[in-house]
């Protein structure tokens, strides 16, 4: 694919993200985009935004579990950027009209002391790289319609990043398997999932490692500070206007987001 045609894709999106009208699958309309194209056409749409002042505050993995991939009928992860414009309090009223089709879900984020970058990161690596881990909720968006994504399509549309929640306390890896950690998931008070660690690649860990090895092979690491999503323990569910949803991990606390008109 030439580079306008990426641009043109580009801008696609980036017009949804201001109409908050989602386009056709773009795998439909452009049957020969390729997933270098799609991560391409990320790269095109993060640049836009850092233009406008937005500053890279980590980065999210997605697809990393087996119920992920058949909810959306992929069999790989993918990665996006996470800008500091995605970040919501805790408890805070987070408007759902910011968002086309949203959906929460359960992760362990990741919160790095120092600088990490692939390729060749190992897991001893990647754990020493950790300040601690947080409850967090990734709040997933799609602007491909209906969700009818391809892999192509969630990657060109930053992997359907929306928004984070983080949650506490912060949590050092000597005090938890990640692994083992469970976690219930509640829309209103009702028991919308279950899962735990172990859903994401064996370990969010292993997830860690992945993400810094396949953009250190596009020459980006991670940065101290950020914040890596590693992918979610549960399907994602449906929130909307009035929601509250509440994850709570075994040995790590809670984290809860509301949502408002």
């Amino acid at each position: 694919m030439i580079e306008p045609e990426r641009a043109r894709i580009a801008g696609t999106l980036l017009e949804a993200y201001a109409s908050r009208i989602p386009v056709e699958p773009l795998t439909s309309a452009y049957p020969g985009l390729s997933l270098e194209d799609a991560y391409a056409i990320q790269v095109l749409q993060v640049r836009h935004w850092q233009a406008a002042g937005a500053q890279i505050a980590g980065h999210k993995v997605g697809l990393t579990s087996a119920a992920m991939q058949r909810q959306f009928g992929v069999d790989q992860p993918d990665y996006g950027h996470l800008t500091d414009g995605m970040f919501w309090l805790e408890h805070e009223r987070i408007p759902a009209s910011r968002f086309l089709q949203p959906r929460a879900e359960p992760e362990i984020a990741f919160v790095l002391a120092r600088p990490l970058k692939g390729p060749g990161v190992s897991v001893t690596e990647a754990i020493s790289a950790v300040a601690y881990v947080l409850p967090a909720l990734e709040l997933i968006d799609s602007r491909i319609r209906d969700w009818k994504i391809g892999l192509a399509d969630t990657i060109a549309d930053n992997a359907s990043s929306g928004g984070v929640v983080l949650g506490g306390p912060p949590t050092a890896l000597t005090g938890v398997d990640l692994r083992l950690a469970g976690c219930t998931l509640h829309r209103n008070s009702v028991l919308a999932g279950t899962g735990a660690g172990g859903a994401v690649l064996g370990s969010p860990l292993t997830s860690l490692v992945w993400l810094a090895n396949t953009i250190g092979e596009r020459g980006v690491g991670l940065e101290a500070g950020q914040v890596v999503l590693p992918g979610s323990v549960t399907a994602a569910i449906p929130v909307g206007a009035g929601d509250t949803v509440t994850a709570t991990f075994a040995g790590l606390g809670r984290v809860t987001a509301r949502f408002g008109d």
